[in-house]
């Protein structure tokens, strides 16, 4: 049987897989160029197998290698808990949280909360991905994700962070030269701006169906918001993407009276009975503030 016998070498993997470098792994922990090879080559030696591809110009993890990543990220997350749990949390919290969220709601609300938390605990290495695409948080090796709507992945947990209600709006040059449409049906007639990844040529609003007879196509929700504001339609966004172009009358409501359909907005991440403190605390602070804001916006 095969033993692997040397955390070190672990570590090593483990920072060379995620870094991309065998020179940045050496430098995020602190080792030589020299001593980071050695202790690869020997748990490659270790487990018969060849772990990384590697030439002058590329690195490249192996199939084995990608089996042993996730076994290396689970061991060493358990390591820094019991690590943490034993010194003085406040003081030596560190490792990599890997978040993802909406481009919109990431440039809107995320990041000026990692800069916050960033604060209050510098050694934390915060990896933020913003994509409008659905992540797989274990493929993609994701901590935490921000999401609209309902979660059926029964292996993520879900935590509400947010109400959530997807509006119409457009500028008020749009609507000054095309009109306010007064009924559902008559945005048939208007230009609407539609994310590429919405199938089909039509928008759904509970249980009424809208055709979609002139579109603008894009795959990027900040950028369909751009388009909103430059005149060139109207689109379909969450309330908190838009909320301060409401308030300032750069965007204004579409059909205001009708009830659109919930998407509330989660925070999600995976079951972990050893979930790493800087994860469990980050998901804490997140909910509080979104809480705050939920708070801020429905005070009169």
């Amino acid at each position: 049987m095969k033993r692997i016998d040397d955390l070190l070498a672990l570590r090593v993997f483990e920072r060379i897989s995620s870094l991309g470098s065998l020179t940045e792994a050496a430098r995020d922990l602190g080792l030589s160029l020299a001593v980071v090879s050695k202790r690869l080559a020997k748990l490659e030696q270790q487990l018969g197998c060849q772990l990384i591809h590697r030439n002058t110009r590329k690195l490249t993890i192996s199939d084995e290698g990608r089996q042993l990543e996730k076994y290396a990220r689970r061991i060493i997350a358990e390591l820094e808990q019991a690590e943490e749990a034993l010194s003085d949390t406040q003081l030596t919290l560190s490792g990599p949280l890997r978040i993802t969220a909406p481009n919109s709601f990431g440039h809107r609300h995320l990041i000026a909360l990692l800069a916050r938390f960033h604060q209050l605990y510098p050694a934390v290495e915060i990896q933020l991905q913003l994509s409008d695409e659905v992540e797989d948080l274990i493929t993609d090796d994701i901590d935490i994700a921000i999401r609209y709507g309902e979660l059926p992945d029964s292996r993520l947990v879900a935590r509400r962070l947010l109400d959530n209600k997807r509006i119409l709006c457009a500028s008020p040059a749009y609507l000054a030269r095309h009109g306010m449409p007064e009924t559902l049906q008559q945005l048939q007639n208007h230009r609407l701006i539609v994310f590429s990844r919405q199938q089909g040529r039509e928008w759904r609003f509970d249980g009424e169906t809208v055709d979609i007879n002139h579109a603008t196509i894009c795959n990027d929700g900040e950028a369909a918001h751009i388009m909103a504001l430059s005149g060139m339609g109207i689109v379909r966004k969450s309330y908190w993407d838009v909320a301060e172009d409401l308030a300032t009358g750069t965007l204004q409501t579409v059909l205001a009276d009708t009830v659109w359909w919930d998407a509330p907005i989660h925070v999600v991440y995976l079951r972990n009975p050893h979930q790493p403190r800087r994860i469990s605390l980050f998901i804490e602070f997140l909910t509080e503030n979104m809480r705050a804001l939920q708070r801020s916006a429905e005070a009169p």
